[in-house]
């Protein structure tokens, strides 16, 4: 079997940025994605498309492949009770916050008593990233993850 659409993947990663710092990991714990319903990256699912359990490779994604290019001025004010994974935040910290397209990573710039400043890029855009990879498991959709359009059970979505 092979990744293509209506496949759901499960996959280990170690992303990596130009500098072959370690950015974030799996750790053993696979994720899991429904393969053709934009669960993923584009520049990710393309690398994927085609590969076999045990296939284990990198895949070097430019910034519009991956996260998107840095906007300059992508700056926001919001309520500090807004910004969530973090009791005490300061510069630099990266925040995660709700918004009217989903959830989102912001980058702390200043921190007022009541109102945050924050850079509204993803923490990754404008970077060349490497991702390596190894696909553990493949197997077919169910007719409820097809409906639902995204991967349920370990490493998936959970209800």
């Amino acid at each position: 079997m092979k990744v293509e659409d209506k496949k759901v993947v499960q996959f280990l990663y170690v992303l990596k940025d130009e500098q072959q710092q370690v950015l974030e990991s799996t750790d053993g714990e696979p994720v899991a994605y429904l393969h053709g319903y934009n669960n993923m990256m584009a520049g990710l699912e393309n690398a994927l498309s085609g590969k076999v359990v045990g296939d284990k490779f990198s895949a070097e994604l430019t910034p519009e492949d991956a996260y998107g290019k840095r906007v300059e001025g992508a700056v926001q004010r919001v309520p500090v009770k807004h910004l969530q994974s973090a009791k005490k935040w300061k510069p630099g910290m990266v925040a995660t916050l709700e918004t009217e397209q989903g959830t989102r990573q912001v980058t702390v710039i200043k921190m007022g008593k009541f109102m945050a400043t924050v850079d509204s890029n993803h923490p990754f855009a404008g970077k060349i990233l490497t991702f390596d990879l190894e696909v553990v498991d493949i197997r077919d959709a169910s007719v409820e993850e097809i409906t639902h359009g995204h991967a349920h059970g370990t490493g998936g979505h959970q209800h």
